[in-house]
């Protein structure tokens, strides 16, 4: 059946990529007989497709002029699917992808068969979506970025990191990204001569050029490059705590180069903002003077500040009538980093 359907959408290709095709031309591009494309064409005319056949040495298959978007066709599975990721979009944010979610539930609920909208309307019934705010992403932007990688143009924009600075870059698009609830950019980045990764919230004046490059082997996205070329926010520690403790609070992706020495223990560690670095830290120790050395190196004092600042506020929430009992630092440290991290995506 698959088999089929693919050669279906390539028989379909062929006819909306030239006025007229002969039955045996058809047949020879797709490594069928011309009883097999003439059960295609039917397939093609039930789907919605005006294919037009003529007879005779002058005559072929065409499509038909004023085609318009043929029915859906959709397995229970996949309409329930569809239904379901839909809704989500629509219920975790009121910005551009909410709203267009919205109105493509509104066009699916009118074409959904009775049976499945039933279930459709049960899944709208049980669901309810947790107070949150994503990113805001305009899908013109989307549209922009996704238009330029395969045209192969350079793109050029202003850039937001983390910690506020803004840069003008001109990069050569890669490939979109996406995780949880957050849109990224993989591309060539020509002012530092190297790949990055870019948060499409934090771009503005977004301007697609008619320059053209040659397109180049994007590199896997994944976590074995170096914490310097993912993060943001990287670090040297060196603890009075054991190494074991380091290896269950820090996830092996944020931090390299973790090692026993003769008072604990020393490694590297990255975040995408010195609060999260900070929130990732006081789950290992919460008194940094005691338990913790940061070498001499930059932005050190920006960690400590972030450091201090988050500790303060850990302190407020002991145990009300229990002074013995520890601030509950780990669940905040999570909450905190879900909503402050970008995620592991390298640096811009």
């Amino acid at each position: 059946m698959a088999e089929t359907t693919h050669r279906v959408l390539r028989l379909l290709g062929l006819l909306e990529s030239r006025t007229s095709w002969q039955g045996p031309e058809l047949a020879e591009r797709l490594g069928v007989t011309e009883r097999t494309v003439r059960r295609d064409v039917v397939r093609l005319r039930e789907l919605g497709y005006p294919v037009e056949g003529e007879r005779g040495l002058d005559g072929g298959y065409r499509l038909g002029a004023g085609r318009g978007l043929p029915p859906l066709v959709l397995d229970d599975d996949e309409a329930v699917a569809m239904v379901a990721c839909l809704r989500m979009a629509a219920l975790s944010g009121t910005d551009e992808i909410g709203e267009a979610a919205l109105r493509a539930l509104t066009k699916l609920d009118q074409v959904l068969p009775p049976r499945l909208r039933a279930v459709a309307s049960a899944l709208d019934d049980a669901t309810r979506a947790l107070p949150r705010t994503r990113p805001a992403v305009d899908l013109r932007v989307l549209q922009q970025l996704a238009t330029a990688q395969r045209d192969q143009t350079l793109v050029r924009f202003s850039y937001r990191k983390a910690d506020g600075e803004t840069s003008s870059r001109e990069v050569e698009p890669g490939r979109l990204i996406t995780q949880g609830e957050r849109w990224y950019l993989q591309a060539f980045d020509r002012g530092r001569q190297d790949w990055r990764v870019f948060r499409l919230d934090r771009m503005d004046e977004l301007r697609v050029t008619s320059w053209s490059f040659a397109p180049r082997a994007v590199p896997p996205h994944d976590r074995d490059r170096g914490l310097a070329q993912r993060f943001e926010c990287v670090l040297r520690f060196e603890m009075a705590v054991d190494v074991s403790r380091v290896a269950r609070r820090i996830p092996a992706a944020f931090r390299e180069g973790l090692e026993a020495t003769a008072t604990g223990c020393r490694f590297r560690v990255g975040a995408l903002s010195w609060g999260v670095l900070a929130w990732e830290m006081l789950g290992v120790a919460r008194d940094l003077e005691r338990s913790v050395r940061v070498p001499a190196q930059p932005h050190a004092e920006a960690f400590r500040s972030a450091f201090d600042r988050i500790a303060r506020q850990v302190q407020t929430l002991v145990v009300a009538g229990d002074s013995s009992a520890p601030p509950v630092a780990v669940d905040v440290r999570r909450q905190a980093s879900a909503a402050e991290a970008d995620d592991t995506a390298p640096r811009a």
